[in-house]
């Protein structure tokens, strides 16, 4: 993977913890939620958006405000499995990814993600600065 492509798209390589399973050993279908928000979250930490100093220098945060998954297959105790997240969209206040879990070649999940970009006094809408992503705008 290429460093341009990594500003468009990341993933992340997780295992499968006893924590993420229900009774049966099968992935908690609200876990692989936090496996996405981690995929997100990396990829913001690897173009070198730090979130708390986001928060604390610039008083602004992100939420998600829509998600739709589709669970095509499980994961189970002690699977790798490859989360990704690729920039679909990036405009005014919101960010929309794509995101993806796979174990080997077997897509377990399809998902899309819409996060906003809030004032974290208010927790209203807030533009996302132009500097932030700069990077990714000029590959447009």
């Amino acid at each position: 993977m290429t460093d341009s492509y990594k500003i468009f798209s990341y993933e992340i390589k997780q295992r499968v913890y006893w924590e993420d399973t229900d009774a049966g050993g099968v992935v908690y279908y609200a876990n692989y939620l936090k496996f996405m928000e981690r995929c997100r979250t990396d990829w913001l930490r690897f173009l070198g958006i730090d979130q708390s100093r986001l928060r604390s220098d610039r008083h602004l945060q992100f939420a998600v405000v829509n998600v739709q998954v589709d669970f095509l297959r499980p994961a189970v105790l002690n699977d790798e499995i490859i989360v990704t997240a690729e920039l679909e969209r990036l405009s005014g206040a919101t960010i929309s990814f794509k995101q993806t879990i796979m174990r080997g070649d077997v897509q377990l999940i399809e998902a899309s993600t819409r996060v906003a970009c809030l004032d974290s006094g208010t927790l209203k809408p807030r533009a996302i600065p132009k500097d932030l992503f700069m990077e990714w705008r000029n590959g447009q």
